[in-house]
């Protein structure tokens, strides 16, 4: 008898769209990709030759492909603005649902999908947060769990992108939610697995600057910015997010203890290679968050799908999505308004501050 596979289907074949799509194809035993949804007549064009002729049926219609024979999941790739609205309808189906960050740049919108998921427990969703896949962070956090550093009291994390001087960040800026919800959402994803999601917020600020894409002020956003974010508790995460990077992706992490440190790709480099030279040591690093993350992703394909057929617990609450995008907003705020939001120790918005 053959092995179960759970039938999946890929919504958004878009850059990370396509990533997942193949993922489930290719890299994902446990898994059956059947069909993939797109509105876009060039991506399914793409779609036509990379998916159709391994048995996988193409639909440019959502609601539509969610009525496909015996579909029993949705990996969600989409844009950012539908996420929300896709995930709810799949579940509304009956299916397990994989969706990319954020579930929406809305914080109520983001809690009406955990509100549908909590009527649904015997489904699978979840938010795919990939740096809790790589090898790396799992050992950071493994070495935090058997208590090599002690108490863990300060993160500082940073997402910095290559620089594109094309202008696509300035158009994308219009509906990413700002770098701070777009980026650096990973990070404040993992200063709550390192410190813990049960932590309150203090007091959130954050600065800016428009270096290299000055356009980026008519949708009030920024392309280099720092975050500090104050927990009670005596924690603390410091972030800093760029587009400006020459050189290539630059995501680094360090968790700094009572006891020691951690640091995750500090020195970040594509492959185990130097080069030496006339002119000193130089080393290639990724050009973009897929080059270092691209088995991170692998990983969560599996993971997911592995929880869904085996009815085991996900690896990561669906509330820490919520979590992320309202800490994330927050420090939008900070940075366009230029003032610190603060919080009492029950974690409400202290409107009026004492100075």
């Amino acid at each position: 008898m053959a092995p179960q596979k759970l039938k999946i289907a890929a919504a958004g074949l878009g850059r990370m769209g396509k990533r997942h799509a193949l993922n489930f194809l290719n890299r994902t035993p446990r898994a059956e990709l059947v069909a993939a949804f797109s509105p876009d007549p060039n991506e399914l064009q793409w779609a036509k030759q990379h998916l159709e002729p391994y048995g996988v049926t193409l639909y440019s219609d959502y609601e539509q492909m969610l009525q496909h024979q015996d579909l029993q999941a949705v990996v969600i790739g989409t844009a950012t603005s539908v996420h929300a609205e896709e995930a709810i309808k799949a579940m509304e189906k009956n299916l397990h649902v994989l969706c990319e960050k954020p579930l929406s740049t809305k914080l109520e919108v983001c809690k009406q999908v955990v509100a549908e998921a909590k009527k649904r427990p015997h489904l699978k969703v979840m938010c795919g947060f990939s740096r809790r896949f790589d090898a790396s962070y799992r050992d950071a956090r493994d070495k935090i769990d058997r208590g090599l550093i002690g108490r863990p009291a300060v993160v500082r994390s940073q997402t910095c992108d290559k620089h594109d001087p094309s202008g696509f960040f300035v158009e994308y800026a219009a509906w990413s939610g700002g770098v701070f919800v777009d980026m650096t959402i990973h990070d404040i994803d993992l200063t709550l697995w390192f410190f813990g999601d049960d932590v309150t917020l203090k007091s959130v600020s954050a600065y800016g600057v428009r270096a290299v894409q000055p356009d980026l002020a008519k949708h009030n956003d920024f392309d280099n910015a720092v975050g500090i974010v104050e927990f009670y508790n005596g924690k603390i995460a410091y972030y800093f997010c760029s587009r400006m990077m020459a050189h290539g992706q630059e995501d680094a992490t360090e968790i700094i203890g009572t006891e020691g440190k951690l640091s995750v790709n500090a020195n970040p480099q594509l492959n185990l290679v130097n080069h030496y030279h006339s002119g000193g040591i130089t080393r290639e690093v990724p050009p973009d968050y897929y080059g270092r993350f691209e088995m991170a992703f692998v990983q969560e394909s599996n993971e997911f799908v592995a929880s869904c057929l085996d009815n085991t617990p996900l690896p990561m609450k669906l509330t820490n999505a919520v979590k992320a995008v309202e800490i994330g907003s927050y420090l939008q705020e900070a940075l366009v308004q230029g003032k610190q939001i603060r919080f009492d120790e029950a974690g409400r918005r202290i409107e009026a501050a004492n100075l």
